[in-house]
């Protein structure tokens, strides 16, 4: 075997080890915060910094919010855990991305990636050790994987009540009383007499004062805003329109841009002839750019316009030119030389099939687009030896060192101006769109340039949701399922993406198999087997990772076994479910949707269980049966979060979750013919229109507390294409074994 034929616990532990014995001291350390540098220099006059995440001064109190707000209401959860302990008012709450910084780098998100069940009691806090150096040793400031809450919770928390400790104690010492008899209230200290000391007042002596090792946090019975459903920062803003993306900036003196890059992607640029597109109204400079060309002209319509003009000799594609070939490629991955893990190998599989009726199977899952609603774009400025970036980015520190080995500046002569994204799914982890804005600046110093890429160079040139194959074969016993070995075959997302960033991530790709090895399932003989594909298309992480197709190939897989076997398809779940939290959310589904009940004629149910970024989230869905096609009626989602600090926005996100799902497992692919993406727009990538939108409703599970306190952007994402497909089965009788849902013949959608 080439990689890793077995994940060696022993291997895990000592490695864990070593690196854990060194965290200790670094997490103090950070606790201690070790203030934003960046931030320090460029406080205007009367500000202060008080902690990494609290910037005062006479216009109020600024939190930090250093996670990408995308849509998911990133601003707001961060800002709401810091004016928990702070004590200041929601409606005076002012936020601001702050400046990139490792003091901000994300303890959480590498825990998806180690060969560690979420399930396991023993390894689960070597995990957490592993994944805190790690993010800290790579200055990790990387927003995804559901991370954002997990990692904020104590963190930002404790920089608020640190905070409002140095203010208790500056007011202290300002009008001579004790500490003890001093309380807050929306942003004041709060004197004996009822004198109230503005937090503003108090900043400057409170930045002189050593940062306590310790502060207690505030009961949760006594919380204000945590636990309720509050607006959105943004909410105004976004719904009247004034809200500022990249798309939406505008600066004195700024020209217009776009690009065209090799269609082949990846691929190089022989030649070009930009003749006539030179002479175009309003076009000021073509400027070679890696891959490709920019225009810059006197508005982005002219730019596009021109762009049309030019004539290109584009070099070939270095994978296979058809989706085709490479599905064919994918399927001849499964030999001993590409195998990658084999996390999951339980009881005898082998022996148990051995003596069975076999039951065979293959899936697949096709590429995805990530297809945000903001195309990518990015405002830059490099003007006298600085260079300024504004855009929305999931990876700040990523963007300044790529920025600053193309131009050679140095990190203070570098400012990225963070920005909120409209939409972004995993596609702004990457900076490829932000690197060409800096090439067209080195070219045209002085004014902003604003780059922006078409809709279909969006479309097109997209690091896409890899596709992948799955072999199943199985057994079952007694009416109950008793063997069953999954075989997947993928190209690894973890070495494109982080190749792109110049790092090497040693072991196998647990996002090969992520949503299917680690399921809390004790099948008798259960086998999960990773093999790696060599890459072919540029890959990248899409709204739940490897999980998104993982779940299809494997709850389909499940689901088809159990039905052979005659069993219920919940009730054999929570049978052969391990885990307490899991089979939660199994019951929880179960009385939510009437499961034991008929749904009613011409209607039935699917149902499909994913653990993912440590969330069991079980969905269960109604279609209805409409002449010969189908129409999706209701979607339960139950899932366990540990604590639910917004109501309303955790219905939102799951809302949004299933919506996007089902959309792509009815409709969507990336496909490639002569080495290009075929769609090039939403016309040829459509989701779930507006008139099929089910009714959902979702059930937050909180069994698990703090000590389970989990992210739900993207959890409900795995679930919901298997459950659709289930349910199609159920109702029709059609198994379908490939996504997008409408390639299978029989299945339609009304």
């Amino acid at each position: 075997m080439s990689r890793l034929g077995a994940c060696s616990r022993r291997a895990v532990l000592v490695g864990a080890g070593a690196v854990a014995g060194g965290l200790v001291v670094g997490v103090y350390f950070f606790e201690r915060f070790r203030v934003n540098a960046r931030l320090k220099d460029g406080l205007d006059k009367g500000q202060l910094m008080l902690t990494p995440y609290v910037r005062i001064g006479e216009d109020g109190v600024t939190i930090i919010t250093p996670r990408a707000d995308l849509g998911q209401g990133a601003y707001s959860v961060q800002a709401a855990l810091v004016a928990e302990e702070l004590d200041i008012a929601w409606s005076d709450i002012k936020v601001d991305p702050g400046a990139p910084s490792s003091v901000y780098y994300n303890g959480k998100v590498l825990k998806e990636g180690l060969p560690i069940a979420a399930t396991s009691v023993l390894l689960g806090p070597v995990a957490e050790a592993i994944s805190q150096a790690g993010g800290k040793f790579l200055s990790l400031q990387w927003t995804g994987g559901s991370s954002t809450v997990a990692d904020a919770y104590d963190r930002l928390r404790i920089a608020g009540a640190t905070a409002r400790e140095l203010l208790l104690r500056a007011a202290a010492k300002q009008i001579g009383v004790a500490r003890a008899d001093l309380k807050t209230r929306d942003g004041a200290v709060i004197a004996p007499n009822g004198r109230a000391l503005s937090y503003a007042s108090l900043a400057e002596i409170a930045a002189t004062l050593e940062v306590p090792a310790d502060v207690k946090l505030r009961d949760r019975k006594d919380w204000r805003y945590l636990g309720k459903s509050m607006p959105r920062l943004d909410m105004v803003a976004k719904c009247t329109g004034t809200a500022t993306f990249g798309i939406d900036i505008r600066l004195p003196g700024m020209v217009y841009a776009t690009v065209c890059t090799n269609p082949h992607l990846g691929g190089s640029l022989r030649s070009y002839d930009a003749s006539r597109a030179a002479k175009a109204r309003g076009v000021l400079k073509i400027v070679p750019v890696k891959g490709g060309v920019g225009i810059i002209a006197d508005n982005t319509w002219r730019a596009f316009q021109a762009a049309k003009l030019i004539g290109f000799d584009w070099g070939e594609a270095s994978y296979p030119a058809s989706s085709a070939a490479m599905f064919e490629e994918v399927r001849a991955s499964f030999i001993p030389e590409r195998r990658d893990s084999r996390c999951k190998d339980d009881g005898d599989v082998d022996a148990a099939l051995a003596g069975a009726r076999v039951i065979e199977a293959e899936y697949r899952v096709p590429y995805l687009a990530h297809a945000p609603l903001e195309p990518m774009n990015a405002v830059v400025q490099l003007k006298d030896g600085r260079l300024d970036i504004w855009t929305g980015t999931q990876a700040p520190v990523f963007l300044v060192k790529m920025a600053r080995k193309l131009t050679g500046l140095a990190a203070e002569d570098i400012h990225l101006h963070a920005l909120p994204s409209g939409g972004s799914f995993g596609r702004r982890l990457e900076n490829d769109y932000v690197r060409q804005g800096v090439e067209l600046a080195m070219a045209y110093q002085g004014r902003p340039i604003k780059m922006t890429w078409t809709r279909e160079e969006d479309m097109t040139h997209d690091f896409p949701r890899p596709l992948a194959v799955a072999r199943m074969r199985g057994a079952v016993k007694d009416g109950k399922l008793d063997a069953c070995d999954l075989a997947i075959a993928a190209p690894s997302v973890t070495s494109s993406q982080f190749g792109r960033l110049g790092l090497h991530m040693p072991g196998p790709d647990m996002a090969i198999v992520a949503g299917a090895w680690d399921q809390p399932f004790r099948i008798p003989n259960y086998r999960v087997t990773g093999y790696r594909v060599p890459e072919l298309v540029r890959v990248s992480s899409w709204r739940s990772v490897g999980a998104s197709g993982n779940a299809f190939l494997h709850e389909c897989c499940l689901d088809e076994l159990i039905q052979i076997a005659g069993a219920d398809p919940l009730h054999e779940r929570l049978r052969l479910c391990s885990h307490a939290p899991s089979r939660r959310v199994l019951d929880e589904v179960r009385r939510m949707s009437c499961w034991d009940s008929k749904p009613g004629p011409g209607r039935a149910r699917g149902l499909a269980f994913t653990l993912s970024f440590g969330v069991p989230v079980a969905e269960v869905i109604e279609v209805e049966k409409i002449n010969d096609a189908i129409r999706i009626a209701r979607v339960f989602v139950a899932a366990e979060v540990g604590v639910v600090l917004d109501p309303d926005n955790l219905k939102n996100q799951v809302e949004g979750a299933v919506v996007w799902a089902l959309g792509h497992a009815m409709n969507a692919e990336l496909t490639f013919a002569n080495g290009r993406a075929v769609q090039t727009n939403y016309h040829e990538y459509e989701g779930m229109r507006l008139y099929q939108a089910p009714e959902i409703e979702v059930a937050a599970l909180e069994t698990t507390g703090e000590t389970g306190i989990r992210g739900i952007g993207e959890p409900a994402v795995p679930p919901a294409a298997p459950a659709l497909a289930n349910a199609i089965f159920a109702a029709t009788g059609i198994r379908a074994r490939q996504l997008p849902l409408i390639k299978t013949e029989g299945i339609r959608f009304v």
